[in-house]
């Protein structure tokens, strides 16, 4: 199967596994990679998930082989947005979906086109070394689809932006970390490793409090900043009780002089 899943208590590691074609994305692929994201949104075992690609490549985008083969607009319809529910899935898959809960993007060779949508979809992204991004779909007069025009900008800035999805161009591993592109750079062979013990640290915390801090950041763009603080309030205050308990743990002793082991 090209998407599995391999589970570790808490921690979903969602697998892409097409490294014939360097992980490029193809109908049955996509539609996999949906069912296996919304399964780990509403299962209440899952914390946290890692989203990789098998055989040293994150994504390199739509399989534009499998593409060509498609006959007319038509090919589209499915993806079609509406104007008012829930969006059906994207080309690339998942893209659409606004989960409850973290994915972590670990990232080695190219996660370029949608690829790269794909990762800045996910909440954090750990790449390697030799890892890159880059609208690489700007040679071929593919637009972005799944989410780049959008995310891009919140993570980077409209200039940077404007740069990267104008030109197209190669984003190599040190240069994504140093515009905030990702958050981890790793050597070689190491992004699964590292987003999987990430992973595992983020789902030994209280989840209702660490969902709603996640989901008040989703929330706040384009808000101003009076409404942006006031839906934070109002998505965490119920939390500020349940805190009481992990206060009285810290009066305890636990978590002194920024401990997060022994919590």
């Amino acid at each position: 199967m090209a998407i599995r899943v391999e589970k570790d208590n808490a921690v979903w590691t969602v697998i892409h596994s097409r490294p014939e074609v360097r992980n490029a994305m193809d109908t049955d692929s996509a539609a996999a990679l949906y069912d296996v994201f919304l399964a780990f949104d509403s299962d209440d075992s899952a914390r946290a998930a890692v989203f990789w690609g098998e055989g040293g490549a994150f994504c390199a985008g739509w399989d534009l082989k499998h593409a060509s083969a498609l006959s007319g607009a038509e090919a589209l319809d499915p993806f079609e947005f509406p104007e008012e529910g829930e969006p059906p899935m994207a080309a690339m898959g998942p893209s659409r979906l606004e989960l409850s809960k973290p994915v972590i993007a670990a990232v080695a060779g190219p996660a370029v086109a949608g690829g790269m949508e794909l990762a800045i979809w996910a909440d954090i992204r750990v790449m390697e070394e030799s890892a890159f991004m880059g609208v690489y779909c700007r040679r071929w007069g593919i637009p972005l689809i799944d989410g780049g025009t959008v995310r891009l900008p919140r993570l980077v800035g409209e200039g940077r932006s404007m740069d990267l999805i104008l030109t197209g161009r190669r984003v190599n591993a040190d240069e994504a970390l140093a515009i905030g592109l990702c958050e981890y750079l790793v050597p070689e062979g190491e992004a699964r490793q590292t987003a999987e013990v990430l992973a595992h640290d983020i789902a030994r915390f209280p989840q209702s409090c660490m969902r709603a801090d996640r989901r008040s950041v989703r929330a706040q763009h384009g808000l101003n900043l009076r409404d942006a603080l006031r839906q934070e309030w109002r998505g965490s205050k119920t939390e500020v009780t349940k805190g009481v308990e992990g206060a009285a743990r810290f009066a305890r002793g636990k978590g002194r002089g920024g401990d997060f082991n022994d919590i």
